[in-house]
């Protein structure tokens, strides 16, 4: 935040238009940085030695993270693709960009466990890396200035806040850039419809809990078998041979692991991803999930819709380190 919370006054926290707009900036980032209003609270007893009820630290964040969820909103139809002109290809600029996609859950008041949608966007850094195999130290991606965006909703709904975050990070001007996910259905439509020209990569973790599951089909009651036969199909999966996959899964019936494996056969050219300098786990945006949830998960914790909304905006922002510039131009 940059600045001490003094000076406070002990009358503070019994009137809340006590609070100047300086301090209730300091509250609200706190009270998103911090796992509840009560840790958030508790902060400021113990650094600045002054009492500010957590029913306070709420109501800031209510009163302030409407303005700031207006603005966010406002942002986005500045930006919606028909409003958007790209320049030409011949002013893309080189740095590599990398799109991760993913889901979590958010117990909501009255409608219980509800999707929130997360987006991570990147630049991706070629460092070196030992490899966790041949010990030898080689150049591999690694995923840096990390933003966000979250969404309490559909995958319509959430569309706009990636596509106005992939515009605010340069991506649609990138010449080269990547898509790393799951195999939800929902984020490789978002893909094709937001991020036609990217490389699109399954996650390499996910794929991996793929096959290791159609081992288990495959060799049902023999986990030695089905080991052998994992860790030899995982080495095909890594240098694209799919086929070596499939064929035995469709032979033997088990359809539905190989359906998996056949769709997404092109996302999953590994080796070949990561000769060219493309991440092929989408932790990324798996880390970005738990720290959201960090946030708005916690024992017992229900939220109403606007107050979910609110956070998701709060947290995505203090996560990437723009939370003042978004308080600026937005409180």
């Amino acid at each position: 935040m940059g600045k001490a919370f003094f000076p406070l006054d002990q009358r503070w926290g019994l009137n809340d238009s006590l609070y100047s707009p300086a301090l209730a900036q300091h509250m609200v980032w706190l009270s998103g940085m911090v796992p509840s209003y009560e840790a958030a609270a508790e902060v400021f007893r113990r650094v600045a030695g002054r009492t500010i009820p957590a029913a306070s630290l709420w109501r800031q964040t209510q009163r302030y993270g409407a303005r700031l969820a207006a603005y966010v909103n406002q942002q986005q139809e500045q930006v919606s693709p028909q409003r958007v002109v790209l320049p030409g290809a011949h002013e893309d600029h080189g740095q590599c960009k990398g799109v991760s996609l993913d889901g979590g859950m958010v117990n909501v008041r009255e409608e219980g466990w509800k999707e929130f949608k997360v987006g991570a966007i990147s630049d991706i850094e070629q460092r070196l890396a030992r490899d966790p195999t041949t010990r030898e130290l080689v150049e591999q991606p690694h995923a840096v200035n990390m933003a966000y965006s979250a969404v309490l909703g559909s995958a319509e709904q959430f569309a706009p806040a990636l596509w106005e975050l992939a515009v605010r990070s340069a991506v649609p001007q990138a010449a080269d850039s990547s898509v790393t996910a799951d195999g939800a259905a929902w984020i490789w439509n978002l893909a094709a419809d937001y991020f036609p020209d990217s490389v699109q990569i399954v996650d390499w973790y996910h794929a991996c809990e793929h096959l290791a599951a159609a081992a288990s089909a495959l060799h049902p009651d023999e986990a030695q078998a089905a080991q052998r036969w994992y860790q030899q199909r995982q080495n095909d999966l890594f240098k694209g041979n799919i086929h070596k996959i499939t064929l035995p899964l469709d032979q033997a019936g088990l359809s539905d692991h190989a359906h998996y494996f056949h769709t997404h056969k092109r996302r999953m050219q590994y080796q070949e991803f990561r000769e060219e300098g493309y991440p092929i786990g989408s932790g990324t945006v798996e880390s970005g999930i738990k720290q959201f949830k960090a946030r708005l998960t916690g024992p017992g914790m229900r939220w109403s819709r606007p107050g979910a909304e609110r956070m998701l905006i709060i947290r995505a922002a203090v996560l990437a380190d723009t939370f003042d510039a978004l308080w600026t131009v937005a409180a």
